[in-house]
């Protein structure tokens, strides 16, 4: 059987797909081991970075009601835009490099949230410098951007091994 030639359009797509499936995974773990304490969570750090970007606070915190509950649609813009975008750069990264595969994708996870959480958002202010930062904000985002790569790199095998 022929091997099938790479097409980056199908791996974007299938990030795109992947993406949006493992940010509902994020925020489904972030319900179980909730990253930030209640006070921190107020201005969570999507909302920060939309203030430093010069976003009124309003807008930043922009929320649609829902069965009762405020759902922060900003937020949530952020969160699936960062989830996407990044599936989207891993499913093309990882046929080039198959490295950037490790572990499932876990370990392309965990430099995500090593890079994003650690190096650039403690750089900028977003959130506190490492050491200001409790063990349970560490252990929850660790974990969960393994567990959210994981699962783009099942949806982007899948979609790849579909012989439709």
């Amino acid at each position: 059987m022929a091997k099938q030639q790479f097409s980056i359009h199908k791996a974007l797509a299938a990030g795109a797909v992947a993406g949006t499936v493992s940010g509902l995974v994020k925020l489904g773990w972030e319900n179980i081991l909730p990253p930030r304490t209640p006070a921190r969570d107020a201005t969570n750090p999507t909302q920060q970075f939309l203030e430093q970007l010069g976003l009124p606070a309003e807008l930043a915190h922009a929320t649609f009601t829902y069965n009762g509950h405020e759902i922060p649609w900003t937020s949530l813009a952020i969160h699936f835009g960062f989830s996407t975008s990044l599936a989207m750069l891993y499913a093309v990264v990882r046929h080039y490099i198959p490295l950037a595969k490790l572990g499932k994708g876990t370990a392309w996870g965990l430099g995500v949230w090593s890079v994003a959480h650690l190096v650039a958002m403690p750089a900028i202010g977003t959130v506190p410098k490492v050491q200001d930062q409790p063990m349970e904000e560490h252990v929850s985002e660790a974990l969960g951007h393994a567990v959210w790569n994981w699962v783009n790199e099942l949806v982007i095998e899948e979609m790849e091994n579909d012989k439709k």
